[in-house]
């Protein structure tokens, strides 16, 4: 049996007499479960962001892919002859699904969020607005843009790829920057219980020499410390991330109208991840506790 499953086997036997040793109250039982407490909770919410943003992200992406615009500036009275004619032309081109030329009541509540209600569009100079339905195999963008440059002067073509890619890379680098704070979160949990491990040691030195004055060994001493400190981690973390989750339950659920704001919560099945915080506080913990427990002890010698 390796020293770490024997390691692991005795924190979760325990020992009466050995738990003695390290005392259960003081300053640095608080700081241990303070600290991993205040963790959990910010990880639970780098995790929300991290997938609320990414979420966010692929359904922009989603909502602009496999569809364009085209606009149409002309003169009033041949704005109908204009959208007639492109119309006919996207009728005609390989990989268009379907074509809609907006109604002015559509492009009124397109616009209403920026100039509010009842936006007069017969005395405004609004572009004719096409929505492109493309099949799977998509449409050539450049050959259309060149035909309607030709046929149609008035009319501009976008097909929304300057506003997908910046998304999908926005996704990707929230999502890293998530992992980021994970593993930030993680290394700072576990530097300060390696202090507070270290300070319970050097306060109890006295009673560490006695100890090996009647014949116990470093590992049976270490021992006592890991189980306390690991434990102290994992019921803080399991505080810090159940008061996260209440946390992100309090916050708006998700609206299309409010965007970004309503949407940081976890959804589905993802309410599952977070979960997972306060066993990774009391692995990190106890590498921490065990690597600060063994490294002291060969000090004290």
């Amino acid at each position: 049996m390796t020293p770490l499953i024997a390691a692991l086997r005795d924190l979760l036997a325990g020992d009466h007499n050995a738990d003695r040793v390290v005392p259960p109250t003081g300053f640095t039982a608080r700081l241990t479960s303070f600290t991993a407490g205040a963790m959990a909770f910010l990880a639970v919410f780098a995790l929300a962001l991290s997938l609320a943003s990414g979420r966010l992200a692929n359904r922009w992406s989603s909502a602009l892919a496999q569809r364009a615009t085209i606009r149409i500036s002309a003169p009033a009275d041949q704005m109908a002859a204009q959208t007639a004619h492109v119309l006919d032309i996207l009728k005609t081109t390989p990989g268009v699904a379907s074509a809609t030329a907006l109604t002015d009541a559509e492009q009124r509540k397109l616009l209403e969020p920026w100039f509010g209600p009842n936006l007069p569009l017969d005395t405004l100079p609004v572009p004719r607005l096409i929505d492109i339905h493309e099949t799977a195999t998509g449409f050539d963008a450049d050959g259309l843009k060149n035909r309607l440059a030709a046929e149609a002067p008035g009319a501009v073509l976008d097909d929304h790829t300057r506003w997908r890619r910046p998304l999908v890379a926005a996704a990707d680098r929230l999502r890293f920057l998530g992992l980021i704070s994970i593993l930030l979160i993680g290394g700072a949990t576990g530097a300060m219980i390696t202090l507070a491990a270290n300070a319970a040691l050097a306060a109890n030195a006295q009673v560490i020499r006695v100890l090996r004055l009647i014949g116990a060994r470093d590992a049976y001493i270490a021992r006592a410390f890991v189980r306390r400190f690991t434990l102290r981690a994992l019921a803080g973390a399991a505080v810090g991330t159940v008061l996260g989750m209440l946390a992100m339950l309090l916050l708006p659920a998700a609206d299309d109208a409010g965007g970004f704001l309503t949407g940081l919560g976890f959804q589905g099945v993802s309410w599952i991840i977070p979960l997972f915080i306060p066993p990774l506080a009391g692995v990190v913990s106890f590498a921490a506790t065990r690597a600060a427990a063994f490294h002291t002890l060969r000090r004290l010698t």
